[in-house]
């Protein structure tokens, strides 16, 4: 469906985005300047769920995450090429792939808007809390949301849970498989980027340890100035890929 793109906001601070959130209000408007135009209410729950503090202190160390700098993304499937062959995903399956949507530009001109998916590896995985053999867990460590084959039954309860459509079953394997941040294929081999980050030509996957101040994942999550959201907050899941515009 079709949806038209409003104009790019002026930049408010954090400081004044979160004064109006722990009013219960949230921003709709921004004039030229910074000056905040309108308000709305917001529901209790809905007001928590943009807080970002309960993701500067999780337990992960490292606590491996992703930034998708959304409008950066150019539909090159490079990412989707190189986890398929670094993870030996067969034609049928997927760990990541890439969402599309027509918008309308202030000028009527229609163009491709595209979304890279994933798993989202959430603080509170609805996946991990529905499995009846505890196959899919969260590593204790770094926060990865994993899968054990061995442990699998192929209920596919996971799948049904999931709200980011990010698991699919391996008919070969007869389990199901997802994306793991390519744990066994890369990073506990000492490699520092995911298969897809590192063959992203367009700077739009970067991948980090979000307990690290310096890294770049902490300071795009947490800079001031920049609008960043995640994928269906209201399911409660806390979703550990964040999502911006440049």
């Amino acid at each position: 469906m079709k949806e038209e793109r409003s104009k790019k906001p002026a930049k408010i601070t954090d400081e004044e985005r979160r004064t109006f959130l722990k009013l219960g209000l949230k921003i709709t408007g921004v004039l030229a300047g910074g000056t905040v135009l309108s308000v709305v209410p917001l529901p209790e729950e809905a007001r928590a769920l943009m807080e970002m503090e309960g993701y500067r202190h999780t337990k992960y160390k490292p606590h491996y995450s992703m930034v998708i700098i959304q409008n950066h993304c150019i539909d090159c499937e490079r990412c989707k090429k190189a986890c398929k062959l670094t993870n030996h995903v067969p034609d049928y399956g997927y760990r990541t792939t890439i969402l599309e949507k027509e918008v309308i530009t202030d000028e009527g001109e229609p163009f491709r808007v595209f979304m890279p998916v994933l798993c989202n590896h959430c603080l509170n995985p609805p996946c991990v809390r529905v499995c009846p053999t505890k196959a899919t867990y969260k590593d204790p460590q770094n926060g990865i949301v994993m899968m054990n084959i061995d442990k699998c039954i192929g209920c596919k309860t996971c799948m049904a849970a999931c709200p980011y459509n990010a698991r699919y079953f391996d008919e070969e394997k007869r389990a199901i498989d997802k994306c793991n941040f390519c744990w066994d294929t890369r990073l506990s081999k000492g490699e520092k980027l995911t298969a897809c980050a590192a063959a992203c030509p367009a700077h739009v996957r970067i991948f980090g340890d979000l307990s690290d101040k310096e890294s770049e994942v902490y300071k795009l999550v947490f800079q001031p100035d920049k609008i960043v959201w995640v994928l269906r907050p209201e399911c409660g899941a806390k979703p550990c890929v964040f999502y911006m515009n440049d």
